[in-house]
């Protein structure tokens, strides 16, 4: 009796290697990955493009406005481009390098940053640059003439009104401004006048003495 091959023996020599064949539409392993990169490849450029893009496109909407005005100040006329954030402040000290007016509180409270604009004491942390569009601003640096101090500035360093000297900027323009309204002011009115100066060295008598002798002497700021 002979022995008949079974359907076992015939499966395991149809799934030898030595009989699998690859199809001809099959795809290799290297030619996946290789399409696989590319799309990947080609997926990342676009969204980098698209990136910058939308990138390119906040910065432009998210760029701060700007405006030309044209102002005076300490008597000579200025032209310039300001960005519609800025203070008035940041245009005298940053812009136009008169760092004589000082950065206190920066929020109406100190009156360090005090100038004169169209004659009245303003406090230029308050006040945006384009507000001053037109205007005339004197600041401390306007005070002396020709290289000499003017009487007001005079009469802080008889009186030894300054102190540390942070405030004082400040404090002179407000004075100034009441000099040039009420010539001879009393202790009373200076006081009153300077109520929104403050002095961190708390020297007030002496500011107050300083101020009533300038008006007492000159009879004005000048």
């Amino acid at each position: 009796m002979r022995d008949t091959p079974d359907a076992s023996s015939s499966s395991s020599k149809g799934n030898s290697p030595q009989s699998d064949q690859q199809s001809p539409t099959a795809t290799s392993r290297r030619a996946l990955l290789e399409g696989a990169g590319s799309t990947v490849g080609t997926t990342a450029a676009v969204q980098a493009l698209g990136s910058a893009t939308a990138d390119a496109a906040d910065s432009a909407m998210t760029a701060p406005a700007r405006t030309a005005i044209r102002l005076t100040v300490n008597g000579v006329s200025h032209s310039v481009e300001v960005e519609d954030r800025w203070t008035l402040v940041e245009l005298l000290r940053d812009q136009l390098d008169l760092t004589g007016t000082k950065i206190g509180c920066d929020r109406s409270e100190c009156g360090a940053c005090t100038v004169l604009m169209n004659g009245q004491p303003v406090y230029a942390c308050s006040q945006l640059a384009v507000w001053a569009d037109g205007a005339d601003v004197q600041t401390v640096e306007g005070l002396a003439h020709n290289g000499r101090l003017s009487p007001l500035q005079q009469a802080f360093i008889d009186h030894n009104a300054p102190q540390c000297g942070f405030c004082t900027p400040g404090q002179l323009m407000t004075a100034t401004a009441l000099l040039n309204t009420v010539p001879r002011p009393d202790a009373a009115q200076v006081q009153q006048a300077l109520v929104g100066n403050l002095c961190r060295c708390s020297n007030y008598n002496a500011i107050v003495e300083a101020v009533v002798a300038a008006g007492a002497q000159q009879g004005g700021a000048v």
